[in-house]
């Protein structure tokens, strides 16, 4: 079971299972105490409750499994702040025969409904809120691309629900809002892309008057029945309804008229453009689940969020740039995106981002607006690749392949007392509610108990981090509770419009390490622990100046090693770890190989795409982005895993590498030359043509199942594509040791140290008195 569903009902791993009960003792584990969680994974064994849960008067945590109950007195006792709340008379009946669903301990998890305030007159006419689609398209691009670019958009009309509404803005040198409900002619409303405009000037120059929106009396805040009709449908229709217009519009759309000089940039406002999409939203759709969805071609070269000249002599920024403190425009475009970003999260809006382009767009200075509104990111080399077309049309879709996107998310984090929050790291944003569980040290989005997610899915995950209160209680074990409690709270809006609640309660062991430290041991989780760290080094890697990441961590793991290995002072041949902690070594020198510690071959918009999809996937996703998963298949076996090692390759076995990024299948050399002659088209060599076809099956089926759609390379041992394989594999053979290698495998040019060399160091470290 731990391995086929390693997340589980609840959707959350820690990086210890067992906690020590003071600061100081959690500061020896080196490891930090950090849960996982996911805030609404669909599962068949969570019960979907009619009603609204419970909540403590003192600190608001929902009733749950663990809560004591007294049944005569008709009472329950929060296992967090230890408050005695009355049952309200509707529990009237509940005995300890008769509980209501969230007492059942096997419901940790529980899902409430709630009905939306339906209108005072008309209660049987409940509305539904509407989810609103704006697209925001590049014309700065070439003629294919566009072309590329408008028939993915006309698709993704197609696909979208029948009670969602539309709206389309285009721009290039300018920015144009394009008046939908208005079908006699094209009527397009034009703003200047040199300057920045505020939220008041979008509705003034749209003209959308304020009255216009007010929401009318008894309506929650966003309903379309809220609003004079006219003033909406001018600029957001129905699918039904606009579909044609859009359609002939968007045939009618060419690549922006501005003439370019030679040796210049387009001039591209993507950051005025965004602005103006995220005003009329605030305008016409406040509190309603909205996303603005961006197909970018290239870098932003006008008005705000400018991230390089129009000169073409001078090149888009790189880390070095960034390093050195030379990249004259990022600064004053991150903070654009910043301003960008407390907007959306007010109106309770998401930035999508599908990015497209051989040279880098910014979304570098962009991620800011991406992550704290919980949007959307893809990175691809064009508009025609299956990585964006795939993938956009995932978005999209219905069904078991639906991403399951949700708006307008709030997360609330209940703890018992002896625990602190510092923050989280993902897609989320601080709504600085202070509290008791709030800590004095922040990481990432902290100094709160309660975050805003306007945007999230069934696959997004976010990092908590914890801290124990300063006080020392282990001189009292006995009169203190041996479990400790979260709770998870997450309320949301599904795609069909309804709010649902999703309360998770979790229990774990309070121990004491002075006398044993055996239950802490068998309770770290290696993959969590690994991710958890590789999350805190990207994190720290963008916001501290001058840190160096590779130190950090070698630091960080030998402090664990002399922490919790075996060995005697002084003697590095002694040295053995417990196998709970055997992969963690492995990990972090995959970790400082990495694309998130080594940004040497990457542009700074890769590493930031990358760093997106680190802080929001699951453990099991992010595990493999950070030490990628190797099988081989040949002739004499089934398919198997195989060591990440260089020595894995053989000309006689193909190998299927998934770095989440990119899949890889590599044939040998013997199996490249076969297939070139054709042996597999010869009846007799069935069996090779079914090698040959078994990793291609098993690449399309890992494809299928992830968003974004990875990029499928087919290479040969020595072609000029292996250089995707050879990158992730640890250089245990290289052009210095490679008298004793194998006929048929391969050698690694390099001067990095492989993994035992790594480890050997490691040891001699940790031993040292």
């Amino acid at each position: 079971m731990a391995n086929s569903d390693p997340e589980g009902v609840d959707g959350v791993r820690m990086t210890w299972n067992v906690w020590p009960r003071t600061k100081l003792e959690a500061s020896k584990c080196v490891i930090p105490l950090a849960a996982s969680i996911a805030p609404i994974p669909p599962h068949s064994d969570i019960p979907t409750l009619p009603y609204a849960p419970l909540r403590c008067r003192t600190c608001s945590a929902a009733l749950n499994a663990y809560s004591r109950v007294d049944f005569l007195a008709k009472i329950w006792i929060c296992p967090f702040c230890y408050q005695r709340n009355q049952f309200p008379p509707h529990y009237a009946m509940i005995s300890e025969t008769n509980l209501p669903c969230e007492l059942y301990p096997q419901y940790t998890t529980v899902q409430y409904t709630l009905q939306t305030n339906p209108d005072p007159n008309n209660p049987s006419n409940a509305p539904q809120l509407q989810p609103v689609f704006v697209f925001v398209l590049d014309t700065c691009m070439i003629e294919e691309e566009l072309v590329f670019a408008k028939s993915a958009l006309k698709q993704a009309i197609g696909l979208l629900p029948e009670q969602a509404l539309v709206g389309f803005v285009s721009f290039g040198t300018q920015a144009h809002v394009h008046e939908l409900g208005f079908t006699e002619i094209s009527k397009v409303y034009v703003f200047k892309g040199s300057k920045e405009i505020s939220k008041e000037q979008v509705l003034e120059q749209l003209g959308l008057p304020a009255a216009g929106r007010r929401s009318t009396a008894g309506y929650p805040k966003g309903l379309q029945n809220g609003f004079t009709n006219t003033v909406v449908n001018r600029f957001l229709l129905p699918p039904s309804d606009c579909e044609f217009t859009l359609n002939s519009l968007l045939d009618e759309l060419q690549t922006d008229q501005w003439p370019v000089q030679a040796g210049h940039r387009a001039s591209r406002c993507t950051g005025v453009a965004l602005s103006v999409a995220a005003g009329l939203l605030g305008a016409c759709l406040p509190g309603t689940g909205a996303r603005i969805i961006a197909l970018v071609g290239g870098p932003c070269t006008e008005g705000p969020g400018t991230i390089v000249s129009k000169d073409l002599s001078e090149p888009v920024r790189s880390h070095k740039d960034l390093f050195k403190d030379a990249a004259p425009y990022f600064k004053k475009a991150v903070k654009f995106y910043d301003s960008l970003a407390k907007q959306l999260v007010d109106q309770g809006h998401v930035l999508d981002l599908f990015a497209s382009a051989l040279d880098q767009v910014g979304v570098a200075e962009m991620k800011v607006a991406i992550e704290r509104t919980g949007g959307l990111v893809v990175l691809a080399e064009s508009f025609g690749h299956s990585v964006f077309k795939d993938s956009f049309k995932l978005v999209f879709e219905d069904g078991e392949q639906s991403l399951g996107l949700c708006f307008n998310g709030m997360l609330e984090i209940s703890c018992s007392k002896e625990i602190k929050v510092q923050g989280i790291i993902g897609p989320c944003t601080s709504l600085e509610k202070k509290g008791p569980n709030v800590s004095d040290m922040v990481i990432g989005e902290g100094n709160t108990t309660t975050w805003k997610m306007c945007g999230l899915d069934k696959s997004t995950c976010l990092t908590v981090i914890f801290d124990l209160s300063s006080t020392d209680q282990s001189n009292v074990p006995e009169t203190v509770n041996p479990q400790f409690y979260l709770q998870f709270l997450t309320s949301y809006q599904d795609p069909e419009g309804k709010t649902l609640i999703r309360v998770t309660t979790v229990t774990r062991q309070w121990v004491d390490i002075s006398v044993s430290t055996e239950e802490l041991i068998h309770g770290f989780d290696q993959e969590t622990a690994a991710v958890v760290m590789a999350r805190i080094t990207s994190l720290k890697m963008e916001t501290e100046e001058g840190f160096d990441p590779t130190r950090w961590l070698d630091r960080n793991l030998i402090r664990f090693c002399s922490k919790f290995g075996n060995y005697r002072e002084n003697d590095p041949s002694s040295f053995s770890l417990n196998p709970c902690f055997s992969l963690f070594p492995p990990f972090i020198f995959n970790l400082r190989r990495s694309q998130f510690v080594q940004v040497f071959n990457n542009s700074p918009d890769e590493t930031a795409y990358f760093r997106v999809l680190l802080n929001k996937e699951n453990i099991t996703n992010a595990a493999v982005m950070v030490q990628p998963s190797l099988i081989s298949y040949s002739f004499n076996s089934p398919p198997q895993p195989a060591l990440l090692d260089v020595a894995s390759i053989s000309a006689d076995h193909i190998l299927l590498l998934d770095s989440y990024f990119s899949i890889v299948v590599f044939h040998g050399m013997t199996i490249a030359q076969w297939r070139n002659m054709g042996f597999q088209n010869q009846p007799e060599h069935q069996a090779f043509a079914l090698l040959l076809e078994a990793p291609q099956v098993d690449a399309q089926i890992i494809i299928r199942d992830r968003f974004p759609v990875p990029r499928l390379v087919v290479c040969d041992q020595h072609g000029s594509q292996a250089r995707f394989l050879l990158a992730k594999l640890n250089p245990s053979a290289t052009y210095n040791n490679a008298t004793d290698i194998a006929p048929g495998s391969d050698i690694i040019f390099t001067d990095d140290v492989s993994l035992q060399v790594f480890c050997e160091h490691l040891q001699r470290l940790a031993v040292q008195s």
